[in-house]
Protein backbone atom coordinates (compact mmCIF):
# COMPACT_ATOMS: atom_id res chain seq x y z
CA UNK A 1 0.00 0.00 0.00
CA UNK A 2 1.36 3.45 -1.05
CA UNK A 3 2.29 5.87 1.82
CA UNK A 4 -0.07 8.50 0.36
CA UNK A 5 -3.53 8.92 -0.04
CA UNK A 6 -6.61 10.73 -1.32
CA UNK A 7 -8.70 13.11 0.51
CA UNK A 8 -11.53 15.74 0.23
CA UNK A 9 -10.15 18.27 1.84
CA UNK A 10 -12.19 22.00 2.79
CA UNK A 11 -10.67 25.39 2.91
CA UNK A 12 -14.01 27.20 2.95
CA UNK A 13 -18.03 26.16 2.18
CA UNK A 14 -16.78 26.88 -1.78
CA UNK A 15 -13.76 25.28 -1.72
CA UNK A 16 -13.01 21.60 -1.38
CA UNK A 17 -10.18 20.12 -2.87
CA UNK A 18 -9.40 16.62 -3.33
CA UNK A 19 -5.69 16.01 -1.93
CA UNK A 20 -2.85 13.93 -1.69
CA UNK A 21 -2.02 13.21 1.97
CA UNK A 22 -0.40 11.26 4.46
CA UNK A 23 -2.03 7.72 5.25
CA UNK A 24 -1.96 7.75 9.04
CA UNK A 25 0.65 5.63 10.70
CA UNK A 26 -0.93 3.66 13.84
CA UNK A 27 0.44 2.28 17.05
CA UNK A 28 -0.28 -0.01 19.69
CA UNK A 29 -4.28 -0.89 20.44
CA UNK A 30 -4.70 1.35 17.47
CA UNK A 31 -6.45 0.38 13.51
CA UNK A 32 -6.24 1.60 10.47
CA UNK A 33 -9.64 1.23 8.27
CA UNK A 34 -10.01 1.74 4.07
CA UNK A 35 -13.22 3.98 4.34
CA UNK A 36 -15.84 2.08 2.92
CA UNK A 37 -18.30 5.02 2.41
CA UNK A 38 -18.83 8.65 4.33
CA UNK A 39 -22.10 10.95 4.40
CA UNK A 40 -21.58 14.47 4.74
CA UNK A 41 -23.02 16.58 7.36
CA UNK A 42 -25.48 19.46 7.52
CA UNK A 43 -22.56 20.68 10.37
CA UNK A 44 -19.80 21.09 7.92
CA UNK A 45 -21.44 23.91 6.17
CA UNK A 46 -21.99 26.41 9.25
CA UNK A 47 -18.78 27.84 9.07
CA UNK A 48 -18.92 29.68 12.46
CA UNK A 49 -18.84 25.76 13.67
CA UNK A 50 -15.60 24.39 12.01
CA UNK A 51 -11.74 25.88 11.13
CA UNK A 52 -10.29 25.46 7.66
CA UNK A 53 -8.27 23.62 6.24
CA UNK A 54 -10.17 20.03 7.59
CA UNK A 55 -10.84 17.05 6.09
CA UNK A 56 -14.09 16.84 5.26
CA UNK A 57 -16.54 13.88 6.71
CA UNK A 58 -17.19 12.38 10.13
CA UNK A 59 -19.62 9.59 9.16
CA UNK A 60 -17.53 6.54 7.49
CA UNK A 61 -18.14 2.97 7.20
CA UNK A 62 -14.85 1.57 7.27
CA UNK A 63 -13.25 -1.80 7.02
CA UNK A 64 -9.84 -3.35 8.78
CA UNK A 65 -6.75 -3.19 6.99
CA UNK A 66 -4.12 -2.44 9.71
CA UNK A 67 -4.15 -3.82 13.22
CA UNK A 68 -2.06 -2.31 15.81
CA UNK A 69 -0.30 -4.58 18.90
CA UNK A 70 -2.35 -5.64 21.08
CA UNK A 71 -5.64 -5.63 19.07
CA UNK A 72 -7.33 -8.65 19.82
CA UNK A 73 -10.75 -8.43 19.04
CA UNK A 74 -10.56 -7.17 15.76
CA UNK A 75 -9.13 -9.05 11.96
CA UNK A 76 -7.91 -7.65 8.86
CA UNK A 77 -11.23 -7.66 6.44
CA UNK A 78 -14.00 -6.64 9.52
CA UNK A 79 -16.77 -4.02 8.64
CA UNK A 80 -16.66 -1.57 11.21
CA UNK A 81 -18.39 1.68 12.84
CA UNK A 82 -16.52 4.39 14.47
CA UNK A 83 -17.85 7.33 15.72
CA UNK A 84 -15.78 10.45 15.36
CA UNK A 85 -15.85 11.46 18.89
CA UNK A 86 -15.92 9.47 22.01
CA UNK A 87 -16.04 9.94 25.60
CA UNK A 88 -14.00 9.19 28.96
CA UNK A 89 -16.17 7.39 31.75
CA UNK A 90 -13.91 9.24 34.59
CA UNK A 91 -14.97 12.67 35.14
CA UNK A 92 -17.62 15.16 36.40
CA UNK A 93 -19.96 15.31 33.51
CA UNK A 94 -19.65 12.20 31.90
CA UNK A 95 -20.08 10.58 35.53
CA UNK A 96 -23.71 12.58 35.28
CA UNK A 97 -24.21 11.53 32.11
CA UNK A 98 -23.47 14.18 29.77
CA UNK A 99 -20.63 12.41 27.59
CA UNK A 100 -20.60 14.57 25.14
CA UNK A 101 -20.15 18.23 26.68
CA UNK A 102 -16.91 16.63 28.38
CA UNK A 103 -14.30 18.78 26.84
CA UNK A 104 -12.63 15.58 26.47
CA UNK A 105 -14.96 14.30 24.07
CA UNK A 106 -14.30 16.73 21.25
CA UNK A 107 -10.68 16.74 21.49
CA UNK A 108 -11.32 12.99 20.48
CA UNK A 109 -11.33 12.65 16.17
CA UNK A 110 -10.69 10.53 13.55
CA UNK A 111 -7.57 10.91 11.81
CA UNK A 112 -7.73 12.65 9.27
CA UNK A 113 -11.58 12.53 8.98
CA UNK A 114 -14.12 10.61 6.45
CA UNK A 115 -14.16 11.84 3.07
CA UNK A 116 -10.71 9.92 2.91
CA UNK A 117 -8.89 6.60 1.06
CA UNK A 118 -7.89 5.56 4.97
CA UNK A 119 -8.10 6.83 8.05
CA UNK A 120 -6.68 5.89 11.64
CA UNK A 121 -8.97 4.69 14.98
CA UNK A 122 -7.03 5.46 17.88
CA UNK A 123 -7.03 3.19 21.05
CA UNK A 124 -9.90 5.46 22.98
CA UNK A 125 -12.30 5.16 19.89
CA UNK A 126 -11.62 1.35 19.80
CA UNK A 127 -12.46 1.39 23.92
CA UNK A 128 -15.50 3.61 23.88
CA UNK A 129 -17.44 3.56 20.51
CA UNK A 130 -16.27 1.17 17.92
CA UNK A 131 -18.51 -1.62 16.65
CA UNK A 132 -18.63 -4.59 14.19
CA UNK A 133 -20.71 -3.67 11.52
CA UNK A 134 -23.59 -7.39 11.00
CA UNK A 135 -23.86 -8.46 7.75
CA UNK A 136 -27.75 -6.74 7.52
CA UNK A 137 -26.04 -3.21 7.50
CA UNK A 138 -25.11 -2.51 4.45
CA UNK A 139 -21.52 0.02 4.06
CA UNK A 140 -23.78 2.95 2.94
CA UNK A 141 -26.87 2.18 5.94
CA UNK A 142 -23.68 2.80 8.19
CA UNK A 143 -23.40 6.14 7.29
CA UNK A 144 -26.54 7.06 8.80
CA UNK A 145 -25.44 5.51 11.96
CA UNK A 146 -23.74 8.96 13.63
CA UNK A 147 -26.09 11.80 12.42
CA UNK A 148 -29.10 9.37 13.19
CA UNK A 149 -27.80 8.24 16.53
CA UNK A 150 -27.67 11.82 17.60
CA UNK A 151 -31.54 11.88 16.44
CA UNK A 152 -32.43 9.09 18.92
CA UNK A 153 -30.11 10.91 21.77
CA UNK A 154 -32.45 14.00 21.55
CA UNK A 155 -35.46 11.61 21.28
CA UNK A 156 -34.49 10.16 24.60
CA UNK A 157 -35.01 14.03 26.32
CA UNK A 158 -37.96 14.75 24.60
CA UNK A 159 -40.38 13.36 27.61
CA UNK A 160 -42.91 11.93 25.04
CA UNK A 161 -45.72 9.84 26.60
CA UNK A 162 -47.57 6.88 23.95
CA UNK A 163 -49.70 8.37 21.63
CA UNK A 164 -48.24 12.51 22.02
CA UNK A 165 -48.40 14.56 19.21
CA UNK A 166 -44.78 15.21 17.74
CA UNK A 167 -44.80 17.91 15.33
CA UNK A 168 -41.16 18.41 13.75
CA UNK A 169 -39.87 22.16 12.28
CA UNK A 170 -37.55 21.71 9.22
CA UNK A 171 -37.63 18.41 7.48
CA UNK A 172 -34.06 18.23 6.31
CA UNK A 173 -32.01 14.57 6.69
CA UNK A 174 -32.13 15.03 10.48
CA UNK A 175 -35.61 15.95 10.24
CA UNK A 176 -36.60 12.99 8.92
CA UNK A 177 -34.84 11.18 11.49
CA UNK A 178 -36.96 12.66 14.42
CA UNK A 179 -40.29 12.24 12.05
CA UNK A 180 -38.66 8.47 11.30
CA UNK A 181 -37.98 7.05 15.11
CA UNK A 182 -40.35 9.37 16.84
CA UNK A 183 -43.20 6.61 16.99
CA UNK A 184 -40.52 4.37 18.00
CA UNK A 185 -40.34 6.56 21.70
CA UNK A 186 -44.47 6.33 21.74
CA UNK A 187 -45.85 9.06 19.36
CA UNK A 188 -49.12 9.51 18.05
CA UNK A 189 -49.45 11.89 15.32
CA UNK A 190 -46.28 13.04 13.86
CA UNK A 191 -46.26 16.58 11.85
CA UNK A 192 -43.56 17.39 9.59
CA UNK A 193 -43.37 21.24 8.82
CA UNK A 194 -41.09 22.72 5.82
CA UNK A 195 -41.14 25.26 3.51
CA UNK A 196 -40.34 22.36 0.60
CA UNK A 197 -43.35 20.27 -0.47
CA UNK A 198 -40.77 18.15 -1.55
CA UNK A 199 -39.31 17.64 2.02
CA UNK A 200 -42.76 17.24 3.34
CA UNK A 201 -43.08 14.52 0.45
CA UNK A 202 -40.58 12.83 2.32
CA UNK A 203 -41.39 13.01 6.06
CA UNK A 204 -44.67 11.35 4.85
CA UNK A 205 -42.18 8.72 3.61
CA UNK A 206 -41.05 8.60 6.83
CA UNK A 207 -43.47 7.99 8.88
CA UNK A 208 -45.57 11.99 9.32
CA UNK A 209 -49.12 11.45 9.73
CA UNK A 210 -49.89 15.58 8.77
CA UNK A 211 -47.70 17.82 6.97
CA UNK A 212 -47.94 21.67 7.40
CA UNK A 213 -45.85 24.18 4.64
CA UNK A 214 -45.81 27.53 6.79
CA UNK A 215 -45.43 29.81 3.59
CA UNK A 216 -48.97 28.69 2.46
CA UNK A 217 -50.96 28.08 5.85
CA UNK A 218 -50.90 29.30 9.08
CA UNK A 219 -48.94 26.50 11.13
CA UNK A 220 -50.90 27.18 14.61
CA UNK A 221 -54.00 27.41 13.04
CA UNK A 222 -53.23 24.38 10.64
CA UNK A 223 -52.10 22.51 13.70
CA UNK A 224 -54.84 23.09 16.47
CA UNK A 225 -56.79 21.64 13.04
CA UNK A 226 -55.50 18.36 12.90
CA UNK A 227 -54.67 18.03 16.28
CA UNK A 228 -58.82 18.19 18.02
CA UNK A 229 -57.68 22.02 18.58
CA UNK A 230 -54.95 21.50 20.45
CA UNK A 231 -51.18 22.38 20.05
CA UNK A 232 -48.21 19.63 19.82
CA UNK A 233 -47.37 17.46 23.12
CA UNK A 234 -43.36 18.07 21.89
CA UNK A 235 -41.92 20.30 19.42
CA UNK A 236 -38.42 19.93 17.68
CA UNK A 237 -36.94 22.49 15.63
CA UNK A 238 -33.95 21.76 13.56
CA UNK A 239 -33.70 24.68 11.43
CA UNK A 240 -31.05 27.11 13.33
CA UNK A 241 -32.72 30.42 13.23
CA UNK A 242 -34.25 32.34 15.78
CA UNK A 243 -37.38 32.70 13.91
CA UNK A 244 -38.01 29.10 13.69
CA UNK A 245 -37.66 28.52 16.83
CA UNK A 246 -40.46 30.94 17.44
CA UNK A 247 -42.55 29.53 15.43
CA UNK A 248 -41.39 26.01 17.23
CA UNK A 249 -42.59 27.33 20.69
CA UNK A 250 -45.36 28.61 19.01
CA UNK A 251 -46.33 24.75 18.17
CA UNK A 252 -46.07 23.74 21.98
CA UNK A 253 -49.14 23.10 23.87
CA UNK A 254 -48.83 24.05 27.87
CA UNK A 255 -46.83 21.65 29.25
CA UNK A 256 -45.15 20.07 26.47
CA UNK A 257 -41.72 20.15 25.34
CA UNK A 258 -39.72 22.30 23.18
CA UNK A 259 -36.25 20.25 22.11
CA UNK A 260 -33.70 22.41 20.18
CA UNK A 261 -32.25 19.72 17.47
CA UNK A 262 -30.11 21.93 15.95
CA UNK A 263 -27.65 25.43 16.88
CA UNK A 264 -27.84 28.76 16.07
CA UNK A 265 -24.48 30.53 15.59
CA UNK A 266 -22.93 32.30 18.55
CA UNK A 267 -23.98 35.35 20.58
CA UNK A 268 -27.53 34.86 18.64
CA UNK A 269 -30.03 35.98 21.15
CA UNK A 270 -33.29 34.68 21.79
CA UNK A 271 -36.18 36.86 24.08
CA UNK A 272 -38.90 35.10 25.07
CA UNK A 273 -41.93 36.44 27.19
CA UNK A 274 -41.26 35.40 30.74
CA UNK A 275 -44.77 35.68 32.15
CA UNK A 276 -45.62 32.63 29.42
CA UNK A 277 -42.12 31.01 29.82
CA UNK A 278 -43.55 30.68 33.97
CA UNK A 279 -47.14 29.88 33.11
CA UNK A 280 -46.87 27.78 30.20
CA UNK A 281 -44.51 25.01 31.96
CA UNK A 282 -42.70 24.24 28.71
CA UNK A 283 -39.94 21.87 29.13
CA UNK A 284 -36.70 22.99 27.02
CA UNK A 285 -34.33 20.60 26.00
CA UNK A 286 -31.11 19.68 24.09
CA UNK A 287 -28.55 17.24 22.95
CA UNK A 288 -25.36 17.95 21.60
CA UNK A 289 -23.97 14.86 19.30
CA UNK A 290 -24.37 11.35 20.40
CA UNK A 291 -22.11 9.03 22.80
CA UNK A 292 -21.49 5.34 22.41
CA UNK A 293 -24.82 4.20 24.38
CA UNK A 294 -26.83 6.04 22.04
CA UNK A 295 -24.66 4.59 18.53
CA UNK A 296 -24.76 1.11 20.37
CA UNK A 297 -29.00 1.93 20.64
CA UNK A 298 -29.10 2.45 16.80
CA UNK A 299 -27.29 0.17 15.34
CA UNK A 300 -29.40 -2.71 17.28
CA UNK A 301 -32.32 -0.85 15.91
CA UNK A 302 -30.99 -0.50 12.31
CA UNK A 303 -30.32 -4.00 12.53
CA UNK A 304 -33.69 -5.13 13.48
CA UNK A 305 -35.20 -3.33 10.71
CA UNK A 306 -37.05 -0.78 12.74
CA UNK A 307 -35.26 2.00 11.07
CA UNK A 308 -35.36 2.30 7.02
CA UNK A 309 -31.64 3.87 6.60
CA UNK A 310 -31.79 2.88 3.24
CA UNK A 311 -34.55 5.41 1.86
CA UNK A 312 -32.27 8.26 3.36
CA UNK A 313 -29.56 7.91 1.03
CA UNK A 314 -30.68 10.24 -1.88
CA UNK A 315 -27.06 10.73 -3.57
CA UNK A 316 -24.19 9.50 -4.13
CA UNK A 317 -20.50 10.64 -5.64
CA UNK A 318 -16.91 9.13 -6.04
CA UNK A 319 -14.24 11.41 -3.92
CA UNK A 320 -13.19 13.10 -7.22
CA UNK A 321 -16.28 14.62 -7.06
CA UNK A 322 -16.33 15.60 -3.58
CA UNK A 323 -16.61 19.52 -4.45
CA UNK A 324 -19.86 18.83 -6.30
CA UNK A 325 -21.17 16.89 -3.74
CA UNK A 326 -20.46 19.42 -0.73
CA UNK A 327 -22.12 21.93 -3.40
CA UNK A 328 -25.00 19.97 -3.14
CA UNK A 329 -25.20 19.85 0.62
CA UNK A 330 -25.08 23.84 0.73
CA UNK A 331 -27.81 24.39 -1.52
CA UNK A 332 -29.91 21.63 0.76
CA UNK A 333 -32.37 21.62 -1.94
CA UNK A 334 -33.84 18.01 -2.94
CA UNK A 335 -31.18 16.11 -0.96
CA UNK A 336 -31.00 14.01 2.16
CA UNK A 337 -27.99 11.94 2.93
CA UNK A 338 -25.57 12.38 0.40
CA UNK A 339 -22.65 9.56 0.72
CA UNK A 340 -18.96 10.15 -0.65
CA UNK A 341 -17.28 6.94 -1.90
CA UNK A 342 -13.54 6.94 -1.58
CA UNK A 343 -12.82 4.09 -3.65
CA UNK A 344 -15.52 4.62 -6.30
CA UNK A 345 -19.17 4.73 -6.17
CA UNK A 346 -20.43 0.79 -6.28
CA UNK A 347 -22.76 -0.79 -8.55
CA UNK A 348 -26.00 -0.42 -8.10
Amino acid sequence: MSNMMRAAVQYAIDDIRVEDVPVPEIGPGELLLKTRACGLCGGETMAWYKTEPKVLGHEPSGEVVEIGAGVTDYKVGDRVFVNHHVGRVNSHLSRRGHFTRDPFYKTMRLDPGGVCDYFRVTAQHLAMDTHKLPDGITDEEAVTIEPWSCVLSGLKVCNIQPGDTVAVVGAGFMGQGFVHMSPLFGAGKVVALDFSDWRLGKARHFGATHTINPKSEDAVAAMRALNNGRLADTVIVIAPFPAAWDQALALVEVGGCLHLGAPMPPETDWVQNGHKAYFDQITITSRYSSDHTDTYSYIRLLEAGRINARDAISHRFDIADSAKAFRMLVEAEKSLKIVVYPHGVPDA
